[in-house]
This record gives C-alpha cells, sequence and structure tokens, in this order.
C-alpha cells in the first residue's frame, strides 16, 4: 500500500512539472512571436534591395536575409538571421544586417522606420547607393547603438542623429558624408564610442567634444577637421582611445590632455599643430602609443623620459630628439614595437637601441647618421623587425662585405639616398619592399635576389651598377608590381620571359646600355601601366602589339634606335588607356597614324578636381596596417627643357614624336584629344598649314611645332588658348601676322624666327595696317596657368595611412557623382571603399 501511494504521488508531481513545462514553453513560444506589423515592414524592407556579391567587403558577409520568409517554420521575424526580439514583449528590439550583401537605396519613407523600438541597429558594410542618413532615424528613440560604417551613405548628417538621446555608440565611419557637421552632435551626452572617421566634414571643428563626458573612444581621423584641440577635451577624463590623425588642426598641443589619466592610445600625426610638446603627455602612465608625426612641432625631446610607451612616433617634426646618455641605464627603457625617429635631428645611431629586442617598425630617416651601419645593429630585433627605414642619411655600408641582412622577417627596407657603396645587400626572401636608389652601388646583381619571390617592389636606380640585367627578373616574382633600373650602367638585354601571371605595373630601365629587341612576352603583362625605355640603345621597329595592354598608360621610349614606319596591323590592336607617349629622338619615318595610337578615350580631357598620380600601391601590416604607394615617374620634354618627374598625374596627356622623320599633314585626330598637356612634334618633315583644330586643346600648356615645312599662317584662333606658356614655331614657312593677346603676349621673337614670311609682336617685322589683326586684352590670369603644371615634384616613396588616400577618395567620388557618376560606382567606387576601410589602425 505504501509503494503504491508513493508511485500515485510521484506520477501527481510529474503531471504537475509537465504542466508548467507546457505553460512555460506556450509562454517562450509566445515571446519570441513578433507582430504582423513588425514581420511585414521587415519583410518589405527586405525586398527593397537587391543581393550584390559587391556590396560587401568583408570576408564572411552574406545574405543575412535570404533566412527572411513569411511562411514555414520559419514564419517569426525572431528566428530570423540579425533579427533580436525582446522576450517579454516580443517587440524587435536589434537588428544587425552588417555585411549582408545589401544593394540599393534607402530614405525616411522606407518600413525599416516602422521599428519603433529598435536599441540596436548595425547596416554596416553594405552599399546603399550615395542616399543620405535618413532624417527618419528620429523614430528611434530608444536607440542605443547604431552603426552605419562603410555603407555609402553621402550628405550632411542629419540633425535628427542628434536627438537620439540614449545612444551609447555611434559609427558613421568610411562613407561619403561631407559639409560641417552640427554641434548638437554635444546633445547625445551617453555617448561613449564615437567614429566618424574617414568622412569629410570640411570646416567643422571640435568645440562640441568636451560636453561628452563620458566617452571612452573618439575616432576623428581623416574628417577634415579645422581649428585647435578645446582644452575641454581634458573634460573627457574616461578617455582610453583618441585619434585626431590626417585632419589641418592647428595650434598647441593642449596642455589640459594631462588630465586623460586613463588614456592608452593617442594619436594626432598628420596635422598642423606647432609649438613644443607638452611634457606631462610623456607622463600619462597608461599612455602605450603616441603618434605625433608629420606636424610643426618643435623643440627638445628626451627620449629616456618615455617609460611606459610601446610605440611612439616623432618624425616629421622640427624636434630635436635625445637618444643617446651615458648617465642613464638604457636598459630602463621600454621595449619598443613601433619607433619612428626620422626627421629629428640624430646624428649617431641611438645606442639604446642594442637593447631592443621587440621592434616592428624602426625610422630612422632623414637624419645626418653617417659612416658604416654599426655591427650591433645586426643582433637588433632579428626575429621581430619588419620594417627600416635609413633613407636620406649619409650612411656608406652595412659594415661587412656581401652583406646578407640578418633580419629575418623583414618586409619593408628604406635605404635609398645614401652613400653606400659596393654589391647590394641581400634582403631575406620575405622582403616586399626593397628600395636602394641613389647611392653608389658598383658590380653585378647578385643571383641571390631570384630567390626574392614575394617581392612586390624594387627600386636600384640611380646608382652605378654594370652587367647584365638578370634573366629572372621578367618572372622571379609573380608579386613584383615595379621594376625601377633606370640611371645606372646595365648592357646587354632585357629578360625575354615575362610570365602571363605576372602583376607588373611599372617598368624602367631607361638610362643604360640596354639593347636589342623589345620582348614580345611583356604582352603578358596585362596589368603594366608605365613602360620607360628611354635613353639606351635599343633597335626595333615600333612594338604594336604593346597595344593589347588594356590598362599601358606611359610608354616613353625616346633618345634609342627604333625605327620604320608605324602603322596599324591587322590585329586591330589600340592603346586604348595611353596618356604619356614619347617616342622623341628615334628614326620612325611615314605618317604618324595618331588615330590608330590614340583611339580610346583616356586624353579626352578628363580633369580631377585634386591631383592623383600614377602609382602601383599595397596594404601592409606590419604593426599596425599601412598603404605603402610607389609613385611612378618619367623624364619628358617641357616647355623646351628635358626634365625629370617624381609624380605624374593621371589626367595628364603628353604627345611627343619630335626628332624623328615623319612626314606629311600634321593628322586631324590630334584635336580631339582634349586631355594633351604638352605637344611636340619638332624636327620632322610636317608640312601643309597649322590646322585650327588645336584651338580645341583648351589645356595645352607647350605646343611644338619648330623645324617642320609647315606653310600659311598661324591660326589666330590659338590666341584663346589661355593655358598656352611655350609656343614654338620657328624654322618653317610660315606667313602672316602673328596672333596677338593673351598668352601670346609672353613668347619672345625665338618663337617665331626662321619664317620669313612672318610680321609682328614680337618680331622687329611690321605689318601692314591692313594686315594687323585685332588685339586682344591681355589674360589676368596669365600666371595662374602657367603654375598649374600637370607635375608636381615630391618624394618617389609616399608611406602615408590609407587616411590620406580617402581625402583622394572623397574628392574623386565627388567629382565621380556630379559628373560622371556611373563611371564611379561600377569601377572606383569599390577601390575606394577598400582604402577606406583598411583603417589607419596603427596600433588599433
Amino acid at each position: 500500500m505504501g509503494i503504491l501511494q508513493a508511485n500515485i504521488r510521484m506520477v501527481s508531481v510529474l503531471v504537475v512539472l509537465l504542466v508548467h513545462l507546457l505553460v512555460i514553453a506556450e509562454s517562450l513560444q509566445k515571446q519570441a512571436s513578433c507582430s504582423d506589423e513588425e514581420s511585414y515592414a521587415l519583410l518589405q524592407f527586405k525586398h527593397s534591395f537587391f543581393i550584390n556579391i559587391d556590396a560587401s567587403l568583408h570576408d564572411g558577409a552574406h545574405s543575412k536575409t535570404s533566412s527572411w520568409k513569411p511562411e514555414g517554420g520559419n514564419s517569426s521575424c525572431c528566428s530570423w538571421e540579425g533579427v533580436e526580439c525582446d522576450e517579454g514583449t516580443g517587440h524587435v528590439i536589434g537588428l544587425d544586417l552588417s555585411s549582408s550583401l545589401l544593394f540599393g537605396s534607402i530614405n525616411s519613407s522606407s518600413t525599416l522606420f516602422r521599428l519603433v523600438h529598435l536599441q540596436r541597429l548595425n547596416l554596416s558594410d553594405n552599399h546603399f547607393n550615395y542616399s543620405q542618413i535618413p532624417t527618419n532615424i528620429r523614430n528611434f528613440p530608444r536607440l542605443r547603438y547604431l552603426d552605419l560604417s562603410g555603407s555609402v551613405f553621402f550628405g550632411q548628417v542629419p540633425l535628427e542623429v542628434s536627438h537620439l538621446s540614449k545612444l551609447s555608440s555611434l559609427d558613421l565611419s568610411d562613407n561619403f558624408l561631407n559639409g560641417p557637421f552640427s554641434d548638437s552632435l554635444a546633445n547625445l551626452t551617453e555617448l561613449t564610442y564615437l567614429s566618424l572617421e574617414n568622412n569629410n566634414f570640411k570646416g567643422s571643428t571640435l568645440s562640441w567634444v568636451g560636453k561628452l563626458t563620458k566617452l571612452t573612444q573618439l575616432r576623428l581621423e581623416g574628417t577634415n577637421l579645422i581649428g585647435n584641440i578645446p582644452s575641454s577635451l581634458g573634460n573627457l577624463t574616461q578617455l582610453t582611445f583618441l585619434a585626431l590623425p590626417y585632419n589641418q588642426l592647428t595650434g598647441p598641443i593642449p596642455s589640459s590632455l594631462r588630465n586623460l589619466g586613463s588614456l592608452a592610445y593617442l594619436d594626432l600625426g598628420v596635422n598642423k599643430f606647432h609649438s613644443s610638446i607638452p611634457e606631462p603627455l610623456f607622463n600619462l602612465t597608461d599612455l602605450k602609443t603616441l603618434y605625433l608625426d608629420e606636424n610643426g612641432l618643435t623643440g627638445q625631446v628626451d627620449i629616456f623620459k618615455v617609460q611606459n610607451m610601446t610605440v611612439l612616433q616623432l618624425g616629421g617634426n622640427k624636434l630635436e630628439v635625445i637618444t643617446d646618455s651615458r648617465t642613464i641605464d638604457a636598459t630602463i627603457l621600454p621595449m619598443f614595437k613601433t619607433l619612428g625617429l626620422g626627421s629629428c635631428g640624430i646624428k649617431e645611431f641611438p645606442y639604446f637601441l642594442r637593447y631592443q629586442q621587440n621592434l616592428q617598425w624602426l625610422d630612422l630617416s632623414r637624419n645626418t647618421l653617417h659612416g658604416q651601419v654599426p655591427k650591433w645593429m645586426w643582433n637588433t630585433s632579428t626575429q621581430s623587425l619588419g620594417f627600416l627605414a635609413l633613407s636620406y642619411n649619409f650612411l656608406s655600408g652595412f659594415g661587412q662585405p656581401n652583406v646578407v641582412l640578418p633580419w629575418v622577417n623583414l618586409q619593408v627596407l628604406f635605404v635609398g639616398h645614401n652613400l653606400l657603396g659596393g654589391s647590394p645587400p641581400i634582403p631575406p626572401k620575405h622582403i616586399i619592399y626593397y628600395s636602394l636608389d641613389g647611392n653608389k652601388l658598383t658590380g653585378e646583381l647578385s643571383p641571390l635576389m631570384c630567390n626574392l619571390s614575394t617581392l612586390q617592389y624594387l627600386d636600384l636606380s640611380s646608382n652605378k651598377l654594370s652587367g647584365t640585367i638578370l634573366p629572372c627578373l621578367g618572372n622571379f616574382s609573380n608579386d613584383l608590381q615595379a621594376l625601377n633600373l633606370r640611371s645606372n650602367s646595365l648592357h646587354g638585354i632585357l629578360p625575354q620571359t615575362y610570365s602571363n601571371t605576372s602583376n607588373l605595373k611599372m617598368l624602367d630601365v631607361s638610362y643604360n646600355q640596354l639593347l636589342g629587341k623589345i620582348p614580345r612576352s611583356l604582352a603578358n603583362c596585362v596589368k603594366l601601366e608605365s613602360l620607360v625605355l628611354s635613353v639606351n640603345k635599343f633597335s626595333d621597329v615600333f612594338p604594336f602589339w604593346l597595344g593589347s595592354l588594356p590598362q599601358l598608360k606611359l610608354l616613353a621610349m625616346h633618345h634609342n634606335e627604333f625605327y620604320g614606319v608605324i602603322e596599324n596591323t591587322k590585329e586591330n590592336l589600340h592603346f586604348s588607356e595611353l596618356r604619356i607617349l614619347d617616342l622623341s629622338c628615334n628614326k620612325f619615318r611615314g605618317e604618324f597614324p595618331s588615330e590608330y595610337i590614340f583611339s580610346g578615350n583616356a586624353m579626352r580631357g578628363i580633369v580631377l578636381s585634386q591631383p592623383t598620380y600614377m602609382e602601383a600601391s599595397s596594404y601592409l601590416n606590419i604593426g599596425h596596417a599601412q598603404l605603402f604607394s610607389y609613385q611612378f615617374e618619367v623624364t619628358i620634354s617641357n616647355k623646351g627643357v628635358e626634365r625629370y618627374y617624381e609624380n605624374i598625374q593621371e589626367d595628364l596627356g603628353v604627345i611627343d614624336i619630335s626628332s624623328n622623320n615623319f612626314h606629311g599633314k600634321i593628322p586631324e585626330f590630334i584635336g580631339n584629344l582634349k586631355g594633351l598637356r604638352f605637344v611636340n612634334i619638332s624636327n620632322n618633315i610636317f608640312n601643309g598649314s597649322i590646322p585650327s583644330f588645336f584651338k580645341n586643346l583648351t589645356l595645352v600648356e607647350a605646343l611644338d611645332l619648330s623645324q617642320n615645312q609647315l606653310s600659311g599662317e598661324i591660326p589666330q584662333q590659338l590666341a584663346q588658348l589661355t593655358s598656352l606658356a611655350y609656343f614654338n614655331v620657328s624654322c618653317n614657312n610660315l606667313t602672316g601676322s602673328i596672333p596677338q593677346g593673351h598668352q601670346f603676349h609672353t613668347f619672345e621673337n625665338t618663337s617665331f624666327e626662321g619664317n620669313p614670311g612672318l610680321c609682328g609682336d614680337p618680331l622687329t617685322k611690321r605689318c601692314g595696317d591692313s594686315n594687323a589683326p585685332p588685339h586682344l586684352p591681355p589674360s589676368s590670369s596669365i600666371e595662374e596657368n602657367v603654375s598649374g603644371s600637370a607635375f608636381e615634384f615630391d618624394w618617389k616613396f609616399v608611406l602615408a595611412g590609407f587616411g590620406s588616400g580617402l581625402l583622394v577618395g572623397v574628392v574623386l567620388a565627388d567629382v565621380a557623382i556630379t559628373r560622371r557618376r556611373e563611371l564611379f560606382l561600377d569601377i572606383v567606387g569599390t577601390m575606394i571603399r577598400q582604402m577606406k576601410r583598411i583603417r589607419r589602425q596603427r596600433m588599433y
């Protein structure tokens, strides 16, 4: 009987438990079920976009909305990927559609804004097609987290964002936002995280920031901020991370930053700060990372007062950094990972470096280091060093013959512009960027160079190297983007084999003693943009097959022994992107087939509002993400003088076919090439009249038609070319009056001599009154036009964080959106987003 009662009690307990479980299950089911209205709003939002694999850039991106279906076992929106519901009410409170491949526009009529209970919204890494941030963002008064980063939003930040008073995290970075943003952001007093980096808030200041006292992270890199850092920034005592680089901030660094006792990361690099560095900065005990590079800072910095930092970047200022003290134990210094002391007035290798074994990044460039690299450097950070810059010093060697460098993980080595002699040092096999240009290196290239299979950039230009070019340099590295052997004493032929998997973008072997033919296998280098063969002894017909290269922009072959008639071939290969052609000082003959060579749109007058340059670039992560750019170079005749330029603008157009035996009339097709800046057809046998179509070349700065057999009058319309700074028609058979007005007032008589039939200023021969042309009023903008050269001298190597790439990207976006939106979206947009996506993250 007792056993029976016990069993009955057990069954009763189980029944009660089962009932409770059923109630709980039913309750949970009800809690997880969202309303029909919110479910419908989400489905409508889904259907307003296309799924495009190019809309998201992150690895792992996928269509989260593909699981959103109105029927079946997955019909409740609370079970859909990216959707979070409140357990009690079932309302949608979170939506994470980051990296969801969404492409399309969004505005305030979107059903998204019916989800009025949202607390978290993440739409980052999609493509919203240059939409403005909708003003109906105000419909989310409960929002605490908002991330719209990297999603191609455009325009001003709406005032309504400042109404989201509960926001604790706001990320609008990596978009195309512009205009000064409102100081009303100061209303978001609950913010702990704010990122607006990589937008173009031109004219904005930091006057509002001191009110956001709960901030722990503030990221405003590359936003075009101006003005001083307000002392009120010192009120943000909870800050651990502050990044303001790549702006136009001025004035002194405020001493109030001493109040930021929790600060671990401070980046004020690439601004316009001046005066000295506040000493209290070095006393912030939690500060591990400090970037002050590329400003106008002055004064002395004692490296031995740095106690806790592992990342210190002071380069590019006017500082005097004290790096040696025999009275202080150098072992007390922290183990640096990044140390940038470029342009810091250092005369000797810092003695304390012998104790540094964790360095990943060391920059001692642009100092006055002299003599040999000390032997103890060979034992410094041999396992960790990935970046070493010693360029622009007075170093004479590495202290050992037949140098094989000891840093086994070195990826970037800059030792250009020193006094190094002997054979080039051999870097480790994983080197990516290797520059030894502008030294006194001699001898032949070592076959060990053929082992550098990951090399992307090799610059041995402006040395005294001899011997032949190693045959392996044509295909030893599929990663090679730039090979510069300019200005040496190399002889023999070019490497004959170039791989069809090559990434080569730039090849410069000019100013050597090379001979023979141009190898046809160069046609395998389909990414080649710049080919410079000038001043050698090459003997070949015109390499028409180079027309198959879809990205070739620059072809310079001057001062060789190329010969024959240039004519179209059966293959009908056109140089679709060619912008700079220099065939001068060869033995070409026949008519010049401009329509065959310049049949594409590359020279049709595309002008950028800001200069961008022909270059190859790569992102590397050596302690921090960094953009490394190698800018192409060329020597051409500019306004009658042969000059060497280290920067070449993307929109530059040049034709130089001077000093050949071309004959016939000047090709009419040249008049279609409105992007031309320099035209030189001098010293040929062209006849006929000067065509009036030259008036169409409104950007032309130099026009040289001298030493031909041209006849007739100079077209009066040429006086309308207000950019024309150099004009030469000497030694022809021209007659009539010289055009007057505008730029023609600036030309000397040497521009017209050797034409007995010409008259008028500046020649002494006067024209009859009946033949005198009307005088145009002088231009007030002559100097401005002359100074706007298409070339700009700058450093060959550009080591810039992606933020500078952003500034160019924003300008490109502005130009493209207003003028050529489709071209931008299809070709340039993804590239700019990639550049903006790889954050500077020096040590984030």
